[in-house]
């Protein structure tokens, strides 16, 4: 049962806005969301006015001194004056907070047009301000010092990994170099240079360890960047810039804080995520043309291969040697060059992965575009897989 067939309505994606990511040093955290926000309404084929609700997806944690963000947009118009706004935090997942918070006004019945926006701005802080601030999503690092940040968990992730099933660098690399060469497709992308496998899979001056075993290149980088989407309950009848994508299912499942709770390679909450977003669009893994991935680091990527179910535990590394991922394969990963050549301005990714999977399921992807593209999944993870959001897009 599909949720249109479960709540008697449709939630559709009417209008979306994207932003180049990267250090985007001219624009700030206002002008970001002003400027997505302005360009999913005009897309959308709305006026301001038209908007019943505003959600904003942003971590921040003290990466800017704004700490309370959530009337921003308004300043997109003065008709957008009373309207209600609310900041949506989980993390690095809080893009897709916001979205799944939408959706569910819209079920709820209080709004009719809702405005989710997700934006960062982080390239101004020193590194050090950036890496305290991401290391407040975990539990047991949180507040204190640490030389690898974030690197260094997913790190200790992959040395688990590796200890059970083998060595999976060449496997990391391999994903590096995917995704950096779909990146190259993409105009939003920060980092749009194939640097092909040999590099990615090589440690080098250029390619260094940052966190064994963990290299450069298997680490996504620091990003500004804003995204926007409009979800509304009915398509305008004239204006819209692209044909409206439809919200066939969501997932959302959160997972202990305590790494004692947890198997470090299960990543079981994105697993009962996936599991929650198929079951609710009455899917399969089979029925999907692709999917983009919250690949912060590559060895997230390749344990997502298994916990959607696309190999068994421990044989990840088939969805690469048999081509499973690529373009023109079983299941496309990361078409967009994700988080690893995109960019991963953390609160913005969410709502990013959404638009440009309305892009590709509305045929306005341009050089990204996958051909026939009807059906595809979005996961986004905040903390080492502790906030978990899935949904399934499809074509109208």
């Amino acid at each position: 049962m599909s949720l249109r067939e479960q709540f008697g309505k449709d939630i559709l994606l009417t209008g979306w806005g994207h932003s180049p990511f990267g250090k985007l040093a001219d624009e700030t955290l206002e002008s970001l969301i002003v400027g997505v926000a302005r360009e999913a309404i005009a897309n959308a084929g709305l006026e301001p006015g038209q908007i019943d609700e505003v959600y904003l997806g942003q971590f921040n944690s003290g990466m800017v001194p704004l700490g309370f963000a959530s009337s921003l947009a308004l300043q997109v118009s003065d008709e957008l004056a009373n309207v209600p706004a609310t900041r949506v935090e989980n993390a690095c997942a809080s893009g897709s907070a916001a979205v799944q918070q939408g959706a569910k006004s819209l079920l709820a019945g209080t709004a009719r047009n809702v405005l989710v926006i997700g934006a960062e701005k982080m390239t101004h802080a020193g590194a050090d301000v950036v890496g305290a601030a991401l290391l407040g999503a975990d539990y047991e690092a949180a507040g204190k010092p640490s030389s690898t940040g974030f690197a260094g968990l997913f790190a200790e992730t992959a040395k688990h990994y590796q200890k059970r099933y083998g060595d999976v660098g060449d496997v990391l690399g391999s994903i590096a170099a995917k995704n950096h060469r779909n990146g190259v497709a993409n105009p939003y992308a920060q980092l749009r240079k194939d640097l092909g496998e040999e590099f990615c899979q090589t440690v080098s001056d250029k390619n260094p360890v940052v966190a064994e075993p963990l290299r450069r290149t298997d680490c996504s980088p620091v990003s500004d960047g804003a995204a926007a989407v409009v979800l509304s309950t009915e398509a305008s009848r004239s204006g819209a810039a692209a044909a409206a994508v439809r919200l066939a299912g969501f997932g959302h499942a959160n997972d202990f804080m305590p790494a004692e709770k947890r198997d470090p390679t299960a990543f079981a909450g994105s697993r009962a995520a996936w599991q929650r977003a198929l079951g609710m669009a009455g899917v399969g893994l089979e029925d999907l043309d692709l999917a983009e991935v919250h690949d912060c680091f590559t060895i997230a990527e390749l344990i997502m291969y298994e916990v959607m179910g696309l190999t068994a535990a421990g044989e990840g590394r088939r969805a690469i040697e048999e081509g499973m991922v690529y373009r023109g394969g079983k299941l496309p990963v990361n078409l967009s060059g994700g988080l690893k050549a995109k960019g991963h301005p953390v609160g913005a990714t969410g709502v990013s992965q959404h638009v440009v999977t309305a892009m590709q399921l509305s045929g306005t992807a341009g050089d990204m575009q996958l051909a026939g593209a009807r059906r595809a999944a979005v996961h986004n993870m905040g903390g080492l897989a502790i906030a978990n959001y899935v949904s399934v897009l499809e074509a109208v």
